[in-house]
C-alpha cells in the first residue's frame, strides 16, 4: 500500500528530514511504494503540488522539492498502485482550489461501485475527475459533502462542520462500498480508506484500516531556546480541543524527538486553523 505524511504548524517548517534524510523517512519507504510520489506545500494560502510517476527514492528532482519546501502546511505521499495505471494523473496527492487529498488503500471491486460514487459526487466538481483511481472519486465524493455545507473556495470558519461532513462522507461511502478492513495486514484487495485532507489551514486525517501515527509534541525541543514559537504544550501531551503549535501525521513513526501515537481505526485526527487539536471516532 502506499505511505502518507502531513505536517502542519504555527510557523513555517523544512520536511527535508522526514521526506529525505530519517531513517524511515518518505523516501526511503518509496522502495516497496514505487509507483510515483507527490508533495503539496502551501505558499501564501495557495497549495502548489509536484507530482511525478517515478520512485521518489531514485527521483532527483524528490530530493530537490524536499528540499525546498517551507511551510506551515505540507501533505506528501508516494503511491503503491491498487487502482489504475502508472500515470501522473493518477497519482497522489490530488487537488481543487485550495483543498489537497491523499489516500492510502484500496475499495474492493472499485469498478462496480464507481459509476454510483460518481453520481453522488455534486455535478460541478465531478467534471473535475481526470485519472482513473479510486482515491480521486474518493476525494471528490467527500469534497461534495463538504460543499453542501460551505463554499468551498471560503475560508473556513466552522471546522466542526467540515468534521461533520467528512465523517458524514465516510459513513456514505461504507454503505456503499462495504466496511473497510480493521486489519493493516489484511490483503490489500480488500477496502480501506485512510486518508489526509487539508484547505492549508486546517489538517484531517482518518484511520480507515492503515496505520497512521500522530505527534503533536516532542520529548524536549532542541530548539526550546531559540524558537519564539516555543510553549510548554510542545513538550507534553495535548488535551483535546487545547491548541498545539504542531500536528504530525504519518503511515509510520520517523526518527527524531517526536513522541509518537497510534491511531485506531475508525479514529479521525486533526486540527482546524487556530490550531485547536482535535480526536474523534467515526
Amino acid at each position: 500500500m502506499c505511505r502518507l505524511f502531513g505536517f502542519r504548524s504555527v510557523i513555517k517548517g523544512q520536511v527535508h528530514r522526514s521526506l529525505v534524510g530519517a531513517d524511515n523517512a518518505l523516501r526511503l519507504q518509496s522502495e516497496n511504494n514505487p509507483d510515483g510520489w507527490g508533495v503539496a506545500h502551501y505558499i501564501l494560502g495557495v497549495p502548489h503540488v509536484v507530482r511525478s510517476v517515478h520512485t521518489a527514492l531514485t527521483d532527483q528532482l524528490f530530493q530537490r522539492v524536499s528540499a525546498v519546501v517551507h511551510s506551515e502546511t505540507v501533505l506528501a505521499h508516494v503511491r503503491k498502485a491498487t487502482v489504475g495505471t502508472d500515470h501522473i494523473l493518477n497519482t497522489h496527492p490530488f487537488q481543487f482550489g485550495p483543498w489537497v487529498f491523499a489516500h492510502n488503500g484500496n475499495i474492493k471491486n472499485f469498478t462496480q461501485h464507481r459509476s454510483q460514487l460518481v453520481q453522488l459526487i455534486e455535478p460541478d466538481l465531478r467534471r473535475f475527475i481526470l485519472g482513473e483511481t479510486d482515491s480521486e472519486v474518493m476525494f471528490y465524493f467527500i469534497l461534495s459533502h463538504i460543499h453542501r455545507s460551505m463554499n468551498l473556495h471560503q475560508p473556513v470558519n466552522n471546522f466542526p462542520k467540515i468534521i461533520a461532513a467528512v465523517s458524514q462522507a465516510i459513513n456514505a461511502l461504507v454503505s456503499i462500498v462495504g466496511p473497510y478492513e480493521l486489519k493493516d495486514e489484511a490483503p490489500p484487495t480488500e477496502t480501506f480508506l485512510t486518508f489526509m485532507l487539508t484547505n492549508g489551514e486546517g489538517l484531517i486525517a482518518f484511520q480507515g484500516g492503515k496505520h497512521l501515527h500522530y505527534s503533536t509534541h516532542k520529548g524536549r525541543c532542541p530548539e526550546r531556546d531559540t524558537c519564539k514559537s516555543f510553549d510548554p504544550i510542545c513538550e507534553r501531551k495535548v488535551q483535546l480541543n487545547e491548541k498545539v503549535n504542531h500536528l504530525i501525521v504519518s503511515s509510520e513513526i520517523l526518527q527524531g524527538e517526536n513522541i509518537w501515537e497510534l491511531l485506531a481505526p475508525g479514529e479521525l485526527v486533526g486540527v482546524d486553523g487556530t490550531m485547536q487539536f482535535f480526536r474523534s471516532k467515526i
